[in-house]
């Protein structure tokens, strides 16, 4: 469907994005990440045809970006960061200005609207100026424009910053029912919604491409061979002594657990190292039922930071996997009265 390759953008000595290649299939939805300034909207924006490149290539379904630009842009639906709406036009005003610039064929236009703006769940607030909605609902103004005419491609930049729970919820929603018909492609700080939204991720960080996989490939990538176990014991102390004394294995961590168990953790001295028929035989041995043993979990969250520690830029990112978010402005309820008419607002 997309296809990246050695896409470089240089402005003067810095690398925006530095020799970075990747292909975007057919069907899927992908989560890119990447901490501040690590090149994720400059390669959207050059994907999109919105900014140029210094070198490399863009290929959207079949279609050069450079070579061939109105039909490179025809498959794909954009919406940036910062929605481009105009405050004094209606959601409905807006909507239809976009339709007449992507060119959608008349006899198709008013139904892709209708389509488009019940999806974003607008239609309440179509006749209201844009400049009196919420954030929440600007956000969903600017989503209906990326998806009209329904692309096979749909390009987010950030589409849940600013929204209050449960429109963050509800825009998910969204992006996992156009999943099923169209290749999406989101941007976002938020690792949970990452991972709990898309099937494949692409991390970059300082212009360069880092890691790609589904969620379970980079965690399992990351894991190693880390092993949690649950054993039948009421003394932590003899399983931490059980345990330390099997050949290979270091960093043992034990502690209590309900009923009479005790949880514990360790390490082999090297990833290709398995320990599990050595830890099954020692708790045996000792008397010790072993009752669950597992390779130790790991959050895309772990992934993330372990993969851009090097360079101190897990700072940028909070305890939760995702930036400070923005505040959000509370929704504004669509039966709400406009405290001003139409024609008189004012900024």
């Amino acid at each position: 469907m997309i296809e990246v390759r050695n896409l470089v953008k240089q402005y003067g000595d810095h690398y925006a994005v530095n020799d970075i290649s990747f292909t975007i299939e057919k069907g899927r939805i992908y989560g890119f990440l990447g901490p501040n300034g690590a090149g994720k909207t400059t390669t959207m924006n050059i994907m999109t045809g919105y900014i140029g490149l210094t070198s490399g290539q863009v290929i959207v379904n079949g279609h050069d970006i450079q070579e061939e630009p109105y039909e490179a842009k025809s498959c794909i639906g954009y919406l940036p960061e910062h929605p481009p709406v105009y405050g004094d036009m209606t959601p409905l005003e807006y909507v239809t200005f976009a339709a007449e610039l992507k060119n959608i064929p008349a006899a198709e236009r008013e139904e892709s609207i209708k389509k488009a703006m019940e999806l974003t769940k607008i239609v309440d607030v179509q006749d209201r100026l844009i400049k009196n909605l919420s954030k929440g609902y600007r956000q969903r103004v600017g989503f209906a424009q990326a998806i009209l005419g329904f692309p096979e491609v749909i390009i987010l930049d950030e589409p849940t910053v600013g929204l209050d729970p449960r429109q963050i919820h509800e825009m998910r929603e969204l992006i996992r029912s156009l999943g099923k018909d169209h290749t999406v492609i989101l941007s976002s700080h938020i690792l949970s919604e990452v991972q709990d939204v898309c099937d494949h991720i692409i991390i970059i960080h300082k212009g360069k491409l880092i890691a790609q996989g589904t969620p379970e490939e980079l965690e399992n990538q990351m894991r190693g061979a880390a092993m949690e176990l649950t054993l039948k014991s009421d003394d932590p102390e003899k399983v931490g002594a059980i345990l330390s004394a099997i050949p290979g294995a270091k960093n043992v961590t034990c502690h209590p657990a309900k009923n009479g168990e005790v949880m514990a953790e360790l390490e082999p001295e090297s990833k290709t190292l398995d320990l599990r028929e050595a830890v099954f035989g020692a708790c045996a041995a000792a008397g010790c039922p072993l009752l669950m043993m597992k390779p130790s979990s790991i959050s895309l969250e772990s992934v993330f930071l372990e993969l851009i520690a090097d360079t101190g830029a897990e700072k940028e990112i909070n305890a939760a996997g995702a930036e400070k978010p923005e505040e959000a402005e509370p929704e504004q309820s669509p039966e709400a009265p406009e405290t001003e008419e139409k024609g008189g607002d004012t900024e």
